[in-house]
């Protein structure tokens, strides 16, 4: 009995596009499967405290939603815990935030000061104006 040829699947890297133009030796050379690291991720940020509203940034869900700060994470990468305006929290990098101004506080009506009587608001309340 003769033995049956044995046929192997194609390989994989068969189908691979060329390598780039780039040898490895190039100093300018940078392979398109490393990853990039932020280096300014490591950087310990003084501006951000508790409560400050800050907007998050890079990529993400949250990206671009306005937020505030819970708590400051210290560790190898500096982060906070935030909650976002529609009570979501989570941990974003410090490097991803971005300080916003706070809105104004609103003040009750008891510490609004009383808008002036015009001859137009009196007899729109129905009392007639002072003559003077």
């Amino acid at each position: 009995m003769r033995k049956r040829k044995v046929t192997y699947p194609v390989a994989k890297t068969a189908t691979k596009q060329p390598r780039g133009a780039g040898l490895p030796s190039d100093p300018g050379y940078v392979r398109s499967t490393v990853a990039t690291i932020n280096l300014a991720a490591l950087d310990v940020r003084d501006d951000l405290k508790v409560g400050h509203r800050v907007k998050i940034g890079g990529g993400g869900l949250y990206a671009g939603e306005l937020a505030v700060v819970e708590s400051i994470l210290s560790g190898i990468i500096p982060a906070a815990m935030v909650r976002t305006e529609a009570g979501k929290t989570r941990r974003v990098r410090a490097v991803d935030l971005e300080r916003v101004a706070a809105p104004a506080p609103e003040r009750p009506a008891a510490e609004r000061p009383a808008a002036p009587v015009t001859a137009a608001t009196a007899s729109a309340a129905g009392a007639a104006p002072a003559e003077g």
